[in-house]
């Protein structure tokens, strides 16, 4: 009778807490999560899916530590009982992180480039960092020393990073494109030695540009981060596009900014990528060795545009300046000789 009273009560009330847990947690949780998909808010869906496992983990330690504090132990199993329960509800704990920071990385990916192209390192990064801190709360718990293993991770760590500086480098630098966004997917950049073309792919290491010619070049991300990048695509896409002209001296400058200026208005209006709205102008800047050279201003939708646009603009230009008679000239050089010139002197003939 004291055998049952001392191991049998405890173990029945034991058997029907895990029965309660097992059984009623389920129910709960889909409950929750019906309510939470009706919710407009997406932390609530990410915290009940991540509660279930580690809520139930959590119940089981609790009635385990009710029972052990009930039921008469020796040191040993007592010893035992304690590292059970520590190691369940730090496993709860270490469940309901992993799932909570895994599937808002999982959620996160589609709406950021970086994150969808990046998200395996950084899936396995995280479980790292917070298995590594499990275990080690763990062998605290069970009063073992963890000092040595924090000098060993401390010297394998800084061994770590030495080997692995450049892709450590690399990495930091796209966490640092994506924070602060200097450039991203779909716009359109020059680098500093000249190339050009779309950014395609932002990862954790490098940075693809898609040129016009349909050749990608490949740039690590510490490259992009410490060089002078141009990005045409900010602050809007829209800019100017401006075409360089010079007409001679003997032309009716009002007269060629009046030309000028409608067939630059014609091209805007007619010509894909043109910005119809925008009023071009004009601006004289130059007295050049054989024209007057001004700068004609028109604007696009974006960088690409400026090519056709500029294409259109110079055909029509040259067409009519032809039937106004406005001469585009072209560089003469005029060469003048002090006295005859010595190759046209004809040699002294002698005879033989």
């Amino acid at each position: 009778m004291e055998l049952l009273k001392t191991w049998g009560i405890p173990s029945g009330a034991l058997i029907i807490w895990l029965g309660l847990v097992f059984s009623l947690i389920p129910i709960a949780m889909r409950y929750l999560r019906t309510k939470a998909q009706k919710s407009k808010i997406a932390l609530d869906d990410l915290l009940i899916n991540a509660l279930e496992l580690p809520m139930m983990l959590f119940l089981v330690g609790l009635g385990l530590k009710i029972f052990f504090d009930a039921v008469p132990l020796s040191p040993k199993m007592a010893k035992y009982g304690t590292a059970l329960l520590t190691i369940l509800f730090i496993l709860a704990g270490y469940l309901f992180l992993d799932k909570i920071f895994i599937d808002g990385l999982s959620r996160y990916s589609k709406k950021v480039h970086f994150i969808a192209t990046s998200a395996g390192a950084l899936k396995s990064l995280i479980r790292i960092i917070i298995l590594g801190l499990v275990v080690l709360i763990i062998l605290d718990r069970l009063n073992i020393t963890i000092t040595p293993f924090l000098a060993s991770m401390g010297i394998g760590g800084l061994v770590i990073a030495l080997a692995l500086q450049d892709t450590l480098a690399n990495f930091f630098a796209g966490l640092h494109i994506f924070g602060a966004r200097p450039i991203s997917v779909g716009n359109y950049v020059k680098l500093e030695s000249g190339e050009e073309g779309y950014v395609s792919h932002i990862g954790w290491r490098n940075t693809r540009i898609r040129m016009l010619p349909n050749n990608t070049i490949i740039v690590p991300n510490s490259r992009v981060v410490n060089s002078q990048i141009i990005n045409y695509y900010r602050p809007q896409k829209e800019m100017a596009a401006l075409v360089q002209v010079g007409v001679s001296y003997d032309s009716d400058l009002d007269h060629v900014e009046r030309v000028t200026v409608q067939v630059a208005r014609e091209v805007l209006r007619d010509t894909p990528g043109g910005v119809r709205e925008f009023e071009p102008f004009i601006r004289y800047h130059t007295f050049d060795d054989c024209s007057i050279n001004f700068t004609v201003i028109m604007r696009v939708h974006e960088y690409v545009d400026k090519y056709l646009v500029t294409h259109e603009f110079v055909k029509r230009l040259h067409k009519r300046y032809k039937q106004e008679g406005i001469e585009i000239p072209f560089p003469i050089r005029t060469l003048q000789f002090k006295g005859q010139p010595q190759f046209l002197n004809k040699p002294d003939r002698k005879t033989i």
